[in-house]
């Protein structure tokens, strides 16, 4: 049966749920997913065609033409020096999304790593972890990551390494969660009970089973530190000048926001399109991994 034939028959096709048809079919399934999938690709896609496509060298210098209004020249507009935006803009979709993503990766995999063992082991180990997370949990995310950047040093690195750190308690936790509920698997006891290490059973049984709901906090959680990875930027514990980033860009155009409007907007609107694609994206596979929302 094809897909278009189970769509009008209103029935699903007899597919895996792990193929990628299936995914694809689940992803056609919700318009507002499919939204959040084009904004992605769009971005990912300005991410890697940014040095062919931008008009301008994102960081040359033009005083004759400083704070010029959006034109056929510049479509955003011009800075306070003369650069043009749209062409940070897009070399700022490099480094804002990547930063996103790097801190996202360091999370996901340190915490991961560290419930799925938590959770697996048990006892006093587990205990101390998890007591250790709730530390850092009792901490506002934002206000803990801020400590840290300015700790470290105010540059884009170190605010990725900070945001990145207070991210991984939740990974923590999730990850222990899932490790709780299947290490009472048979085959995981089985592996037990023959004696197999605690690091392949991790590596074998427990985390490629634990994956489905991580990946899905990941996706939401890209957003979130591209907006946190932003807002440090905004206060100056983030990206410095001349580098192309958004935050910083609608840190330095909030001077200009009276009387040179597109100068923080443009940036800003990048920001917010990228962060709902991903939380679209997100909410889209979570719907879809979780057998209590799929009847919705």
């Amino acid at each position: 049966m094809s897909l278009e034939s189970a769509e009008a028959e209103g029935t699903t096709p007899a597919r895996s749920s792990s193929g990628v048809g299936y995914l694809w079919y689940q992803l056609r399934r919700s318009p507002l997913t499919m939204v959040g999938l084009g904004i992605i690709v769009v971005v990912l896609f300005i991410m890697v065609a940014a040095p062919w496509i931008a008009p301008y060298n994102p960081d040359k210098l033009d005083l004759l033409h400083r704070l010029a209004a959006p034109s056929l020249a510049h479509f955003f507009g011009t800075d306070e020096v003369g650069r043009d935006i749209f062409s940070r803009v897009l070399w700022g979709a490099r480094t804002s999304v990547t930063v996103g993503l790097a801190i996202v990766a360091i999370s996901m995999g340190f915490g991961t790593v560290i419930g799925a063992f938590s959770g697996l082991v048990g006892g006093r180990v587990d205990t101390l972890i998890m007591r250790f997370m709730d530390v850092v949990l009792s901490f506002p995310s934002f206000v803990m990551a801020m400590a840290l950047a300015a700790a470290l040093g105010p540059n884009l690195i170190n605010a990725m390494l900070a945001i990145a750190v207070v991210r991984i308690p939740f990974y923590v936790r999730l990850a222990r969660g899932q490790a709780l509920s299947l290490r009472s698997k048979p085959y995981v006891k089985a592996a037990m009970s023959f004696g197999a290490p605690r690091v392949q059973i991790m590596r074998r049984h427990i985390m490629p089973n634990a994956m489905a709901p991580i990946i899905v906090q990941a996706t939401l959680d890209i957003g979130l530190a591209i907006l946190t990875a932003s807002a440090l930027s905004f206060i100056g514990l983030g990206a410095q000048q001349p580098t192309a980033e958004w935050g910083a860009m609608v840190a330095t155009g909030r001077d200009y926001l009276l009387d040179q409007w597109w100068y923080p907007t443009f940036p800003g609107l990048a920001i917010l399109i990228t962060a709902v694609g991903f939380n679209l994206l997100g909410d889209g596979l979570r719907d879809m991994f979780d057998p209590r929302m799929r009847g919705r």
